[in-house]
């Protein structure tokens, strides 16, 4: 019985003495307080709010430049689209095209050697085969009597009245307006055509082809008749299977 009071009286004292021990740290160690003064605290304040003032700034710009971006990135895209469109264009021949080239303009041989015969028309075989052949010496684009020359234009003869599409080439004289790559290329299809055998084709048709000087600035006019599109569909997009 002794012995266990004297082991309670030893915990009770420990537990003091250790609660005194806190309690002297307590008071020798006391917690750090501000001791700044009114103008020091607001100098700090305002420092913290310039800090955040220029973080928000910094914020918007970035949401600025990144809504930058993206405008430009679809403006890019808008205008990618807009120049395709344009190009498409420009090679189905729906916009007028001005370069280097030259002139032939088809008439009729001096009356006099015509014995009375009326020259109506050109055939439409010896049309074809000059196309042909201005196309073999690098011809870009081609118009008929102010009719462009697309790939899906037929040359042919109704009725005894020879017809670029639906014009009808019965006026005499008419011009062929030809654009070449360049003005080298538009020269050396002036001397080539000075020995073409379709300007002695011409001839026998009693007209004659007058052949112009190469020129840096020829016009051909964009076709204006609507291009029909024969035999294609289309395609349903069944998506990945």
């Amino acid at each position: 019985m002794v012995k266990r009071a004297k082991i309670y009286f030893t915990l009770i004292a420990f537990i003091i003495g250790f609660m005194i021990a806190v309690q002297f740290q307590t008071v020798q160690e006391p917690v750090i307080r501000d001791t700044r003064d009114i103008w020091e605290l607001r100098d700090s304040l305002s420092k913290e709010m310039d800090l955040q003032s220029k973080l928000l700034e910094e914020i918007r710009l970035n949401d600025k430049r990144m809504n930058d971006y993206a405008s430009e990135i679809k403006g890019s895209q808008e205008e990618a689209l807009k120049q395709t469109l344009s190009e498409l264009k420009k090679e189905a021949g729906l916009t007028e095209v001005k370069g280097p080239g030259l002139t032939l303009t088809i008439d009729p041989i001096d009356k006099a050697l015509l014995i009375g015969k009326t020259i109506h028309s050109v055939s439409p075989i010896t049309l074809k085969r000059l196309i042909n052949e201005l196309n073999m010496y690098g011809a870009k684009y081609i118009s008929i009597d102010g009719e462009r020359i697309i790939n899906t234009t037929v040359i042919r003869d109704i009725n005894g009245e020879t017809k670029v599409g639906t014009h009808s080439l019965n006026l005499f004289p008419f011009n062929i307006h030809i654009i070449t790559e360049n003005m080298e290329v538009a020269n050396k299809m002036y001397n080539r055509m000075q020995i073409s055998p379709s300007i002695d084709d011409f001839f026998i048709d009693n007209l004659v082809v007058e052949i112009s000087k190469p020129n840096e600035s020829i016009l051909v006019p964009a076709h204006v008749e609507s291009i029909r599109v024969q035999n294609m569909e289309p395609v349903e997009d069944k998506g990945e299977s």
